[in-house]
């Protein structure tokens, strides 16, 4: 891949976060993800780029633009698989809360696992802990592993976990070995890539979320040297046929991160559309609005943080197109 299509990526997140932003707090979660969604499908045909939409906002006949299989980019340049979650956070937008994000991953074509629309188990950490954890592992042999390869005291150690009924036991087993935990009600791809920032305080994520976002989660984490271990958790007949479909018989296998993503090449760009602990979310004051975005790639291990300021007087539909 090129390496100016990082640059490419934050302008289409920054349209969809610019978007959507404008439905903050006011508890219409579909508007606000429509809204980002087209934003960030009109600036896709600006990139430079033969993309295929492979983690996207349903299959064909269930979403009307950036549908699994949909062709994106000028059709010149590098072909690539495109993961894309225009809104993770709907809810969060909706209540006006924290850590909403405009997602965007990109791999060489092939790279990337077509997960399909399930719960996912996760377990993810930053690159201090790469190698020390293991989802079969019991809740405290983690957390010790992590506790030890950071050098702190397991009552230091934060593990964040999706408020739901679900992780209720995952919980208790955390609170009986003295950890703290942060219960969060959305957003799990921005927890996840959390854990490999030290000035977030974060430093596992447990429990069970979406498989999409678990592939986003992981190109971001391959990118900043961290980890991510998923195992899917298919609900009836048709989710299992479609793992089987996958190639993944198998259910209680483990995915590891050259299952999830491949190769050695992958960018992640994210652009804050409320305020989280990694970026701040969008701001308006009359016809400007600012954003604050995260971009990476794995050949290279660089990570830039990009603030924005963008007229909207100029660019009233966030795209100008070349």
């Amino acid at each position: 891949m090129e390496r100016s299509l990082s640059m490419e990526l934050v302008r289409v997140t920054e349209a969809a976060a610019l978007a959507s932003a404008r439905w903050m707090g006011r508890g219409r979660k579909e508007e606000a993800d429509d809204a980002a969604t087209s934003a960030m499908r009109d600036v896709f045909d600006t990139v430079p780029m033969k993309g295929t939409v492979v983690i996207g906002e349903g299959e064909m006949d269930e979403a009307p633009m950036l549908y699994i299989g949909e062709k994106l980019g000028t059709g010149f340049g590098p072909r690539v698989d495109v993961a894309v979650d225009p809104l993770e956070g709907t809810n969060i937008v909706a209540s006006g809360t924290w850590n909403a994000l405009a997602v965007i991953a990109v791999a060489d074509h092939g790279n990337l696992l077509h997960a399909p629309d399930m719960y996912m188990e996760k377990i993810a950490v930053g690159p201090e802990s790469v190698g020390k954890v293991d989802i079969n592992a019991p809740i405290i042999d983690n957390l010790k592993a992590v506790a030890q390869a950071k050098n702190k005291d397991i009552e230091d150690i934060v593990a964040v976990v999706l408020d739901r009924k679900r992780h209720e036991q995952i919980v208790e087993e955390i609170r009986d070995t003295g950890a703290r935990i942060k219960l969060i009600q959305d957003g799990d791809v921005a927890a996840a890539i959390n854990t490999a920032f030290e000035d977030t305080g974060v430093d596992i994520l447990f429990g069970s979320g979406g498989a999409p976002e678990g592939v986003l989660a992981a190109v971001a984490l391959k990118c900043l040297g961290g980890e991510l271990q998923g195992k899917l958790l298919p609900q009836d007949d048709k989710e299992l046929a479609r793992c089987k479909k996958m190639g993944i018989s198998d259910v209680s296998r483990v995915l590891m991160m050259n299952d999830l993503v491949k190769g050695e090449d992958a960018i992640f760009a994210a652009t804050g559309v409320t305020d989280g602990e990694l970026l701040k979310g969008v701001r308006f004051k009359g016809t400007a609005g600012t954003t604050q975005s995260v971009v990476m790639r794995a050949k290279s291990g660089t990570v830039r943080f990009i603030d924005g300021r963008h007229s909207l007087k100029k660019k009233p539909n966030l795209v100008i197109k070349p």
